[in-house]
């Protein structure tokens, strides 16, 4: 797996967390409806007014071209933003990497021994049903909240988060000499 930022030293990837396929799925449903249903509302009504020949018919095609083509980039983008916004737990560090489009990416980077809260938030029928929902991380960095969203097992990543949260504060008390 390709990482988008470099481990250090004696760093190990705990886990990697995408979007839920559910969550995706939701997405591109409404990127489908958004095309569909009002393309098949124009045609329908230039064909019962006026007719899909002639002038106004081509118009209406053309139209209908570009908001197919403008739904396919859009389409494109959210698959595009769902393969590149990631989650990952170190045994250092929780990093949340999103890279909205070829030319825009954001990455940020919390040290476990920083996270103070960690919640699960899961609402509504299809996150119940098919487990997926928020892990909200509370930090004392300069990142205020890490909010992982849409993920599947929440509850689970909340125990990784915590348990690495916990080996990582271990690892910082000292014995006195």
């Amino acid at each position: 797996m390709k990482l988008p930022f470099e481990l250090q030293g004696d760093e190990q990837v705990l886990l990697f967390v995408r979007r839920h396929w559910f969550y995706f799925s939701l997405k591109m449903a409404m990127i489908a409806i958004a095309w569909i249903v009002p393309t098949l509302a124009v045609l329908w009504l230039v064909k019962a007014t006026a007719g899909l020949d002639g002038t106004i018919g081509k118009v209406t095609w053309a139209a209908a071209a570009l908001w197919f083509v403008y739904s396919a980039i859009r389409a494109y983008f959210t698959w595009y933003r769902y393969q590149n916004d990631i989650w990952v737990v170190t045994s250092q560090r929780l990093v949340d990497s999103t890279k909205f489009h070829w030319f825009k990416q954001r990455i940020a980077s919390a040290d476990l021994v920083d996270v103070e809260d960690i919640n699960v938030v899961r609402e509504g029928l299809f996150p119940t049903m098919f487990n997926f929902g928020d892990v909200r991380c509370q930090t004392a960095g300069e990142v205020p909240n890490f909010i992982l969203s849409g993920i599947p097992n929440p509850t689970n990543v909340l125990a990784v988060v915590d348990s690495s949260r916990d080996a990582a504060r271990r690892g910082l008390v000292r014995p006195l000499p």
